[in-house]
């Protein structure tokens, strides 16, 4: 490397130091490299997409499962809970109708009072 190259180098580096300029200068791309790149990138995209949609659907059908099975568990304790207010309400209702049975055959029976002498007490 000769003087000359070497002042160019050395100009360029203070140059941007002394303009103060944070951008990165970026070298020029060919077309050639840059369609390589998009050759690749977008195959790789795509199966990425894939295999995005096919975890996304495995959750989706997973938290569909658990939903049913937890509205069935629901439903399951409802009908349970339901059938025991229907049996205390059927205890309740026999008991009231046998109950009101013996009220219905119940004989009025009339007052009468007694008198009791000491005698009788001891």
């Amino acid at each position: 490397m000769n003087d000359d190259e070497r002042k160019v180098i050395i100009y360029k580096i203070s140059e941007h130091h002394q303009s103060g300029s944070t951008e990165f200068q970026r070298t020029p791309v060919s077309p050639v490299n840059r369609w390589l790149t998009y050759a690749i990138m977008i195959p790789i995209v795509v199966v990425l997409i894939l295999i995005g949609f096919f975890f996304f659907a495995a959750f989706l059908a997973l938290a569909a499962v658990i939903v049913a099975v937890l509205a069935i568990r629901f439903w399951w304790f409802r009908r349970k809970f339901e059938q025991s207010m229907q049996q205390a309400n059927d205890v309740d209702q026999k008991s009231e109708t046998e109950r009101s049975i013996v009220i219905e055959d119940a004989q009025i029976i009339e007052e009468t009072e007694t008198r009791r002498s000491k005698d009788d007490l001891r």
